[in-house]
């Protein structure tokens, strides 16, 4: 299993979003929005927490975008 490439600068800025607790947006190739909280980052998968407080996992290759929640 690959590392983490802690020195590229979405995963940094995924790291920062974790640490700083900020809401994010993820738009999906479904064309689902998914609003919340990440929680964790891997190699392949970012775990988000919605209001609800219900986790749901997501591949990064499923990601289209990812912003702040404005």
């Amino acid at each position: 299993m690959p590392d983490l490439e802690t020195n590229l600068p979405s995963v940094r800025n995924i790291q920062n979003f974790i640490q700083q607790k900020n809401e994010v947006e993820l738009k999906l190739v479904t064309d689902d929005l998914i609003v919340g909280q990440i929680l964790w980052q891997d190699t392949y998968c970012i775990c988000i927490v919605d209001h609800y407080q219900q986790t749901t996992i997501v591949w990064r290759q499923s990601i289209v975008f990812m912003k702040p929640k404005a």
